[in-house]
């Protein structure tokens, strides 16, 4: 049998130049704002045609930064600490036969460019996209599905801004960064009292710590 082979149509344009801070899954900061960029080859507006018409649409990208040999049948979701095995197909765990993820996103528009501008988005820049599908409320959306073992997208943390700092955040990306630090971006496993946490965001440097349910931020300044 021919190796079936993929390539990307399009890349991710995001505030997120690394893993740290992204949002577990796509949807729950819904101010968070990236646009798609497509490849030359698939830049034909053509391809865009009736689009318009829907406001979600599923992305099917890839891991590009997982690195492993092989795979495994079993993870350890950071849902459940990190301590507990999961069978890999009943996870979202980037560790996968082929690294493929999938994301529903909010059709914001189309620009003139032929670039989608797209919100509540999960992807970090870069990230490379295989194929995006209109999504359809009728035949995707299951209101009374069950959701194993993470019923809900886990708890909110009570966010607090130095006096001044939230000034150095354009306008149009404070609400984005305060949804992304109410979800609290440190890894599951993580929960030293005291440490400082840094992300880069939006071409930013966001220090913080936590405390319970309160998230400090502690500095930001322009990433270097």
């Amino acid at each position: 049998m021919e190796e079936y082979k993929i390539k990307p149509v399009a890349h991710m344009k995001s505030d997120f130049p690394t893993k740290f801070g992204i949002p577990r899954q796509a949807g729950i900061v819904p101010a968070l704002e990236s646009r798609i960029v497509f490849e030359p080859e698939y830049g034909d507006r053509e391809a865009l045609r009736g689009i318009e018409g829907f406001s979600h649409l599923w992305l099917i990208w890839g891991f590009s930064e997982v690195r492993r040999e092989g795979w495994s049948p079993t993870v350890r979701p950071p849902r459940l600490g990190g301590n507990v095995r999961m069978g890999v197909f009943a996870t979202r765990s980037p560790f996968r036969p082929n690294s493929l993820g999938l994301s529903c996103v909010r059709l914001v528009s189309v620009e003139k460019d032929g670039s989608l501008r797209v919100s509540g988005a999960d992807l970090m820049d870069g990230t490379p996209i295989f194929d995006i599908k209109p999504y359809v409320p009728y035949a995707d959306s299951h209101p009374d599905a069950a959701s194993g073992f993470a019923p809900d997208e886990g708890r909110k943390l009570r966010v607090e801004f130095p006096p001044g700092s939230a000034a150095r955040v354009p306008e149009e990306k404070l609400e984005a960064l305060r949804g992304v630090l109410a979800g609290d971006p440190r890894p599951r496993y993580q929960s030293e009292p005291g440490r400082i946490y840094a992300m880069e965001f939006a071409a930013m440097e966001v220090k913080f710590t936590v405390e319970g349910d309160l998230l400090a931020v502690v500095s930001i300044e322009k990433s270097v």
